[in-house]
């Protein structure tokens, strides 16, 4: 017979083991199926939120954005599987200094997982959650797939999920008629989309905006 704490580990391992095979049936669900719903937009439903969130498919998202994405928030995409291990090490080098976990070094891949699946909260734990996530949407969909999902599912504001929402909120116009200047600005809410949605012309948020547009030519799209 199993002692208590032996039952509570095997427990936990049956979770575990059930919950990546629930992401595995809905990463092929999603191959071809448009995404409605992710952990983010759940937790935010059931603290009371109202979400606005609108799928568009990859030819509908403006060329501006999808470069956007890439030169502001994993410029290798295109040619790695799912980690930059440079941007890791120096987020690992950082973390080490400061004694806690403070930067990802996250890819477009990544962020998209922990969007999918995860929660915010920051740990070690979580971030090995993310990176075996991560490994299977790398696995099961192309490059072009994972783009168009992590645009849709991205937050832009509060309740505002994707960038057909974002663009209609703050632009009054769909996604695929997003600007260099639009979609630039969209990007850069990223990091922070609660507290930018109501700053737009912060000086650091502009800032951020022109480097993007400077570097948008340069980016690889799949």
């Amino acid at each position: 017979m199993l002692k208590p704490m032996k039952w509570l580990i095997f427990t936990a391992i049956l979770l575990v083991i059930a919950f990546h095979v629930m992401v595995a049936g809905l990463l092929v669900v999603w191959q071809t199926q448009p995404i409605t719903n992710s952990m983010f937009m759940l937790t935010h439903r059931l603290q009371g939120g109202q979400v606005t969130q609108q799928w568009v498919e990859y030819d509908d998202i403006a060329k501006s954005a999808k470069q956007a994405a890439i030169v502001s928030e994993d410029a290798k995409f295109v040619s790695h599987h799912g980690f930059d291990m440079q941007g890791i090490e120096k987020a690992l080098e950082k973390n080490q200094s400061l004694g806690k976990v403070s930067a990802g070094g996250s890819t477009i891949s990544q962020q998209l997982a922990k969007n999918l699946f995860l929660t915010s909260q920051k740990s070690y734990i979580r971030k090995a959650d993310e990176a075996l996530i991560t490994m299977m949407i790398e696995h099961m969909w192309d490059k072009q797939r994972i783009l168009t999902a992590y645009l849709n599912v991205a937050e832009f504001g509060n309740g505002i999920y994707g960038i057909q929402a974002a663009a209609l909120h703050y632009f009054d116009k769909p996604a695929s008629k997003l600007n260099r200047d639009e979609a630039a600005l969209l990007i850069c809410l990223l990091p922070n989309p609660k507290y930018y949605q109501d700053n737009l012309n912060n000086k650091r948020l502009r800032n951020k905006q022109r480097i993007i547009m400077r570097r948008m030519p340069s980016a690889q799209l799949p």
